[in-house]
C-alpha cells in the first residue's frame, strides 16, 4: 500500500473569529472546511496550524513531517515572522509542495518564492465567476469539466504581477468583464507550486465539489515524488580524472 501524503493546512483563522458574516460561512474556519475536503480523501493525512500558535504552527518539526502546505491567509500576512517564511520557503526548495489559495498570493512566503510584488486588481461585489481549464491535460483537472462556474466570488484582474506560469491551469472570466490566470504551476528547486484563485472569505467557495476536486488533485500532484536526493557544492569524480 502506498504511503499517504502529509497535508497541512494553514489559514490566519482570524475573520472567521471576528466577523459574524465570515464565522457563518465557514463556523468551522477556513482551514476546517478545507481540511474536510482533503480528509475525505483515504491517501491524505491532513493536519491545521493557524497564525495565532507558537511558531504559527510552522516549527522545524512540523514542516520536516509535511509533504504539502495548503496556504490561505489574506489582512495578516505582514504578522508572519520572516524566521519562518525563510523556514518554509527552505523546505519548498527542498522538495515540500505547496497550494497557495486566493488572497494568499500577498503572504510573504509566495512573495519571496515568485520574486514579484504579486499585486493585482480586485472588487468584492460577489459575482459570477467563470474558470475556464486551459489546460485540459494537466492532473489538477483530472475530473474537471471545460469550466467550473462560481455564483458568487471576489473579482481579480489582470494584470497579476508574477512571474510567467510554467503552466497555466485555469484563466477565470468575471461578470464585470475582467480575466485573470487562475490556476497557475511553478517549480521551485525541488518543490511544485500551484496558485489556486478562488476562495473569498465570505463565499462559500470551498464547498463546491468542483473545487473541493481541484484542491485534491493540487495536493496531489504538489506532493513530493521521491526524486534523488539535490547535491551542492565539491563533488568527487564518479570516474579515474587526470588532475592537471
Amino acid at each position: 500500500m502506498a504511503a499517504s501524503t502529509s497535508v497541512l493546512v494553514w489559514n490566519e483563522y482570524r475573520q472567521e473569529r471576528q466577523e459574524e458574516r465570515v464565522a457563518r460561512v465557514y463556523p468551522d474556519g477556513i482551514h476546517g472546511q478545507l481540511a474536510a475536503v482533503l480528509r475525505a480523501m483515504p491517501d491524505l493525512e491532513v493536519r491545521t496550524a493557524t497564525l495565532d500558535e507558537p511558531e504559527h504552527g510552522l516549527t522545524e518539526e512540523i514542516l520536516a513531517s509535511t509533504d504539502v502546505i495548503v496556504w490561505w491567509g489574506h489582512m495578516y500576512h505582514g504578522e508572519v515572522a520572516d524566521s519562518v517564511v525563510d523556514r518554509v520557503c527552505r523546505r519548498v526548495l527542498e522538495g515540500m509542495g505547496l497550494v497557495v489559495l486566493h488572497s494568499a498570493h500577498f503572504s510573504k512566503v509566495f512573495r519571496k518564492l515568485m520574486g514579484t510584488t504579486c499585486d493585482l486588481k480586485w472588487r468584492a461585489d460577489g459575482e459570477k465567476e467563470r474558470l475556464w481549464v486551459v489546460n485540459p491535460g494537466h492532473p489538477i483537472v483530472a475530473g474537471i469539466g471545460e469550466y467550473i462556474e462560481l455564483p458568487e466570488e471576489e473579482m481579480y484582474g489582470e494584470h497579476f504581477d508574477i512571474p510567467e506560469p510554467d503552466s497555466l491551469v485555469f484563466v477565470s472570466w468575471f461578470q464585470g468583464g475582467e480575466v485573470f490566470r487562475s490556476g497557475c504551476c511553478y517549480g521551485r528547486g525541488a518543490g511544485k507550486i500551484f496558485y489556486f484563485r478562488p476562495g473569498h472569505e465570505r463565499h462559500p467557495t470551498y464547498f463546491d465539489p468542483q473545487i473541493g476536486r481541484v484542491l485534491v488533485n493540487a495536493v496531489r500532484w504538489t506532493a513530493p515524488v521521491g526524486g534523488p536526493r539535490r547535491v551542492f557544492d565539491e563533488y568527487p569524480a564518479l570516474e579515474p580524472v587526470e588532475v592537471r
